[in-house]
């Protein structure tokens, strides 16, 4: 069964095209390093472009927990951290 995320981010005034350009180097990652990943995609909110969200889909629960342990998601989420106002909201769903 398919997983589902929603992860809510607010960054940090100022800190836009920084965190845009990390977030760039994440999706190659996570393309390039995890088969079990349907897609993993920043989209910015019209409304509060400091209000981000990725939406991601992953194959089953094993290829969920790759992404999270590893490597890239530790480092390249490290750079990450410095533009965040405030940790993530992660909502998980279940495919249907």
């Amino acid at each position: 069964m398919t997983l589902g995320v929603i992860a809510r981010l607010t960054i940090k005034e100022g800190k836009n095209d920084e965190f845009e350009s990390v977030f760039k180097e994440m999706v190659a990652a996570v393309r390039a390093n995890e088969p079990g990943c349907n897609f993993y995609d920043l989209h910015r909110s019209k409304e509060d472009s400091q209000s981000y969200v990725v939406l991601e889909q992953y194959a089953d629960k094993d290829a969920m927990k790759a992404h999270s342990s590893s490597e890239h998601f530790k480092t390249i989420g490290a750079k990450m951290g410095p533009c965040m106002a405030k940790g993530a909201d992660i909502e998980v769903m279940e495919g249907v």
